[in-house]
Formats: C-alpha cells, sequence, structure tokens
C-alpha cells in the first residue's frame, strides 16, 4: 500500500485546455522555430503548438509520437529550460512558451481518449536485440519496429523502464505514465524479455546464434559510484541510486532515517533529498564538495529544495561516517578550500556522488571511463552497437532518446548493407 504522502503528488501542475490553448496562442510562430532546432529528439515544438493553437488536438498529438515515441515522459523530465524554451524567440522579450507542460498536457490527453497515432507495422525483416529497456533502448526498439524489424528487448530487472522506473521519483515521473509509453512501445509489435541479464542468461554470440542480425546495448548506467572512507560499512548508509530505486519500486515503502545526510551535488543526490524529506524525514541536509554556482543540478530542483526546507552545506567532502553498535549517528566532513570540520547527526548516510555502467562481458573496446568506444554507434564488435549513458555518460532522458533513433538508423543501414554486400 502506498504512503499518503507528496512523494505521489506530481510537482507540476497540469494545463487544463483552455490554458493551453492560451499558452499556445502566445506562440509567435516563428519561421525556423528555433525551439524546434533546439530538441535533441527531433520533436517538432512550433509543429505542434500550431495544431494545438486551431484546436487540432490529434495532429498535435502525432506529431510528438512520431518523433518521439517518449513524449509523455520528456513532457515531465526534459530539462526544457536548456532546450526548446531556453530556444524561445520569447527570452529576453516575455517568459518563453510553456512547451514541456503543453506536451504534457497533449500527451496526457491522448491518454485520457485512447487516441493512437501510430500503426503496427508487419515484421518482415531481420530480428534485433535491444539490451535494456531505460530510454535509449526503447526509443530504438520503437524505430525499428516501425521499419519492420523483428524487435525483442531484453531487461535484466523484473520491471521494465530502467531509469524510469528504477531511477526517477514518483514526483517527477509516475509509474502510470511510464507503464503507459511501454504499452505504446508494445503496441508497435515489440517483445519484451524479463529478468535476463547479458553475461549470465544471454550473450551477443548467444544472440546471434539464435538469429539476431544486430544487437544493441542500452544498459545505462545504474551502478552508483562508492567511496572509501571509514564507516561506510555502516548499517544506515546506501548508495543514492538503490535507495531511489527501492523508494519507488515497494510504492513508497522504504524505512527512511529521521536525520538524513545526502552527499552529492548532482540530479541524483537531489532526488535522494526530496524523496527522503517528502518520505516524511523529519531532517533532511545535503553536502556538495564545491560551491553552489558549480552544483551540477538543475536549477528548478534546486529551487525545489528550498521548498523542501532542505539546506545545502558546501566546500565540504566526506571524511568519516561515525557509527555505534554498527549504526550511523554522525556523519563528518571537511573543507576542500580550508581546514573547516562538520558534524552533522545522522541516522541515515546517503551517497549519491556519480554512476557507472555495470561491468559488461561483452568483449569491446572501452575507453578509460568504461564506457564502450563506438563509431556510428557500432561497437569494436561487429553487429553489436551502443548507446546512450554506456557512450557518453551521464546524460538527460531526451539526449538518450536521440541517441537510441540515431542507433536504430545505424543498425538499419549496417543491415542493409549487409543484404547488398557491402563491405
Amino acid at each position: 500500500m502506498e504512503k499518503d504522502t507528496g512523494y505521489f503528488k506530481e510537482k507540476e501542475k497540469a494545463f487544463t485546455p483552455i490554458l493551453a490553448i492560451e499558452e499556445a496562442s502566445r506562440c509567435l510562430l516563428c519561421y525556423d522555430a528555433p525551439c524546434t532546432n533546439a530538441c535533441p529528439a527531433g520533436t517538432d515544438p512550433a509543429k505542434f503548438i500550431r495544431s494545438l493553437r486551431f484546436r487540432n488536438f490529434k495532429g498535435a498529438v502525432s506529431t510528438i509520437r512520431e518523433n518521439n515515441i517518449l513524449g509523455g515522459i520528456c513532457a515531465r523530465v526534459c530539462p526544457t529550460d536548456k532546450y526548446c524554451e531556453g530556444a524561445c524567440s520569447l527570452c529576453g522579450i516575455d517568459r518563453p512558451i510553456e512547451i514541456g507542460k503543453i506536451q504534457r498536457f497533449l500527451t496526457d490527453y491522448e491518454q485520457a481518449i485512447g487516441f493512437k497515432c501510430l500503426e503496427t507495422a508487419e515484421a518482415t525483416k531481420d530480428k534485433v536485440a535491444i539490451i535494456g529497456s531505460g530510454p535509449s533502448g526503447l526509443s530504438a526498439a520503437a524505430k525499428l519496429s516501425a521499419e519492420g524489424y523483428k524487435v525483442t528487448v531484453f531487461e535484466s530487472r523484473k520491471q521494465l523502464g530502467g531509469w524510469f522506473t528504477y531511477g526517477i521519483p514518483e514526483n517527477k515521473l509516475p509509474m502510470k505514465v511510464v507503464e503507459n509509453e511501454i504499452q505504446y512501445v508494445k503496441d508497435l509489435g515489440v517483445e519484451f524479455v524479463l529478468d535476463c541479464k547479458v553475461g549470465k542468461d544471454i550473450t551477443p554470440a548467444g544472440l546471434k546464434k539464435d538469429g539476431f542480425a544486430a544487437i544493441l546495448l542500452a544498459t545505462g548506467m545504474h551502478k552508483g559510484r562508492d567511496i572509501d572512507i571509514k564507516g561506510n560499512d555502516l548499517k544506515g548508509v546506501i548508495n543514492g541510486i538503490d535507495f531511489l530505486a527501492e523508494a519507488k519500486t515497494s510504492g513508497g515503502n522504504i524505512k527512511v532515517g529521521n536525520k538524513v545526510v545526502v552527499i552529492g551535488g548532482g540530479d541524483v543526490a537531489v532526488d535522494c533529498a526530496s524523496t527522503a524529506k517528502l518520505l516524511e524525514a523529519e531532517d533532511v541536509k545535503i553536502v556538495y564538495r564545491r560551491t553552489m554556482e558549480k552544483m551540477p543540478a538543475d536549477r528548478e530542483e534546486l529551487a525545489y529544495l528550498q521548498q523542501l526546507n532542505i539546506p545545502v552545506f558546501t566546500g565540504l567532502k566526506p571524511a568519516e561516517v561515525i557509527g555505534e553498535y554498527g549504526k550511523v549517528t554522525q556523519f563528518k566532513a571537511v573543507g576542500m578550500f580550508d581546514d573547516s570540520k562538520l558534524i552533522l547527526d545522522a541516522d541515515m548516510v546517503i551517497f549519491a556522488i556519480g554512476q557507472q555502467p555495470d561491468e559488461s562481458v561483452v568483449p569491446a573496446d572501452v575507453n578509460e571511463k568504461g564506457m564502450f568506444k563506438t563509431c556510428d554507434y557500432m561497437t569494436s564488435v561487429d553487429g553489436v552497437f551502443a548507446s546512450g549513458d554506456i557512450v557518453d555518460g551521464d546524460k538527460t532522458v531526451v539526449y538518450a532518446v536521440k541517441e537510441g533513433k540515431e542507433a536504430a538508423e545505424s543498425i538499419i543501414n549496417y543491415l542493409e548493407d549487409k543484404k547488398e554486400g557491402v563491405k
């Protein structure tokens, strides 16, 4: 049973139809619209805003889905201020068009009326395996399936969605939205296999023997980085990735400390802190090693911390986790730029200091950070491709969608060239 907390209430209020149309009517209808040019996923905000402005709701929805199968998710989690809204011609004159909220309204409308604009293509072409059901994998699967390929997605966990399911908090991305988007991909003819881990249950070589002509690795980065300090093995110390995953998949039924200290300055750290607070931790604090200006977390998310009364201590690095009888009692940090010290009472310490890919069993070339080296998304192994965070590191969801689409194109070109005998 879900806890009745703010964790399950979406932060952003949705547009009503009237408000959505009014917002669309503010659009300047720019020639060569900068908002469209700024979208990594290739969505066309100018086109769907124009359609909405003239009450063509279904046309607007179709524009979104034809370019981004995960349009409902991206509407909620994309940092629009860095992309489409940040490029809006109204910037500097007036507030930019709230493109993210318009896109959310349209995809919610689509679900409400049961409208489906994409049709299932007959699967007559090669079999393609995709390992990972996060944004990059789902995006690639949708595009390949739409082109007539027989696509199977293999997921190592018991639930689909990757970072959507195991990383992004419920108040930012409700599971019902994730499930709706995945169902859209299923409806295109994509098959899914759960609880199937590469290296244990399947291998690229085995998949090729089973008739898969190409393989895409899109496993993301779901392994939190460890930190070697005294006391990191005490009860109450948890990795941020694990904390977010347990909170979401358990329906908020996770034991949260009363005094929680979160270490880190990125979006994961902020999500951990806000999640702990919304799940009724009494006191939550963040400790970050650099200055507030250098915190990589989204600025709106940092503002949200203030609303939740979560302070951020900067210029401090972890020194020790202090405990009694095997349990956390305090957290100690020391200054990065001076000899200052900070000791905080704590019964839970969450480390959110970065992510890394799981150890891969694929014998392909990687760089010094453990990311796959690729050329046009193909790894050093023929027929094995890679996209998303395991290639470029931790990026935005919309960027992963972009890479999934591009990787699918590369796979299509590869398979077509093979048919034609091109080496």
